[in-house]
């Protein structure tokens, strides 16, 4: 620990960076700052002085606050609470929804500035919108998480993590959860003894919520997106945010370019899941649509074959994207890849991203367009970039706010070959 940690600071928030932390300088050197707003001056205890370039510091006061600043909506994430015990996972919630939704915007902005060289506006012909999900603004953001995990303490006690912490914060209360998850949720002083998670959930195919702690076997329940079904294990993947599934896959059908979606052409769903967006592209080619979800959680793709089961030529296939696609490059024969070359490709990564290799295989298969599900920015324009580098351009992106009041935000993109 640097001599640093623990000086008070008095610093101007000048920005917003990746991951929901203000930026401010001082004495030259850049600062970190949680729980500030561009724009404020704030004091700030240094927590970490190790790199040369830049240190970090948690808010403790504010001296002159944004206009943008609001009362947190989680009292034990607030300011008022010690940064040692206040809960994770609303780092936004001490700003005005239309506000975070901003800060969003610029991240997403200077993530495609910095990472691909591109300029969005230009490249789009407009600026782009971080677009609410339906109901969000009436209920301020609040009651739409469907899944929550918390930890356990060695005395039993559940509750989140601290920000940026393994320390377990005792709350009484979930303000982003539903109504149902948060009277499920077993909070309370030594009211979970032995268990170390638990993933509280509310599968909207259910009246209630669900417990599963620690590693218990899987139970299988029913999510309801519009008119279908889909079968997913309640310790398995499935979007947080109660609008996310409907939301996603009305916007992957509205990125699809139908002109370039060809009906006889060979279909991909990557990091497929149980087939949520395999349906939304499976519902625009039609009943004869061939299709192929891959992902590698066995179970998943068990459920991924009965969801997509009305498809005849639907298959969900276990394994390592990677892995999968490199062995597609390396086999496939001429009619598969003309099949191939005519296919809409749509990929879902984890936050880290599709990543290099990946994006140079899917470049490999010649798609007639990629459909790219996001939930990090950066790494969704440093895949761009490759993307770039290897003959398919950005021509359309879409935003969404899934995640209030805490930094993160979902994107949908499209790219095209350039020729």
């Amino acid at each position: 620990m640097g001599e640093s940690v623990g000086t008070l600071l008095e610093l101007d928030v000048t920005g917003i960076a990746h991951g929901g932390i203000s930026v401010a300088r001082h004495e030259g050197r850049v600062v970190f700052v949680s729980d500030a707003i561009p724009g404020e001056r704030v004091a700030a205890r240094v927590t970490e002085d190790r790199k040369k370039s830049f240190w970090r510091a948690e808010t403790v006061s504010v001296e002159q606050p944004s206009e943008h600043r609001v009362e947190h909506v989680w009292s034990e994430a607030a300011l008022e609470r010690d940064p040692a015990v206040r809960a994770g996972g609303a780092e936004f919630g001490h700003i005005a929804l239309a506000h975070q939704r901003t800060l969003k915007h610029d991240v997403l902005v200077d993530s495609f500035a910095r990472f691909a060289r591109t300029d969005l506006a230009e490249v789009l012909g407009s600026d782009v919108v971080v677009e609410a999900a339906p109901g969000d603004d009436e209920a301020n953001g609040l009651g739409w998480r469907t899944r929550i995990r918390l930890h356990v303490d060695e005395d039993g006690t559940p509750g989140p993590f601290a920000a940026r912490s393994h320390t377990v914060v005792p709350v009484a209360s979930l303000p982003l959860a539903s109504a149902v998850v948060q009277e499920s949720a077993p909070l309370g002083r030594g009211s979970m003894p032995g268990a170390s998670v638990i993933d509280v959930l509310a599968p909207s195919g259910s009246e209630g919520a669900r417990l599963v702690v620690d590693t218990q076997s899987p139970t299988v329940v029913t999510e309801t997106v519009g008119e279908r079904s889909f079968a997913v294990d309640d310790n398995g993947f499935w979007q947080v945010h109660r609008a996310a599934p409907a939301v996603l896959t009305a916007a992957v059908r509205d990125l699809v370019d139908r002109d370039r979606l060809d009906p006889e052409g060979q279909h991909l769903d990557l990091y497929g899941g149980v087939g949520l967006l395999a349906a939304a592209l499976g519902d625009m080619v039609g009943p004869k649509a061939r299709l192929t979800s891959v992902e590698s959680a066995p179970r998943a793709t068990e459920h991924a074959q009965e969801n997509l089961a009305e498809w005849i030529g639907a298959r969900a296939e276990t394994g390592r994207v990677d892995r999968w696609l490199q062995r597609t490059v390396d086999t496939a024969s001429q009619q598969e890849r003309g099949r191939l070359r005519a296919g809409t490709v749509v990929l879902d990564p984890p936050r880290s991203g599709a990543g290099r290799e990946v994006v140079v295989q899917i470049a490999a298969l010649q798609p007639a367009q990629v459909v790219y599900v996001a939930c990090d920015p950066v790494a969704l324009a440093r895949d761009v970039a490759t993307f770039a580098d290897l003959g398919y351009r950005l021509e359309a992106l879409r935003a969404f706010d899934l995640f209030p009041h805490t930094h993160h935000l979902e994107a949908v993109a499209r790219l095209v070959p350039v020729a």
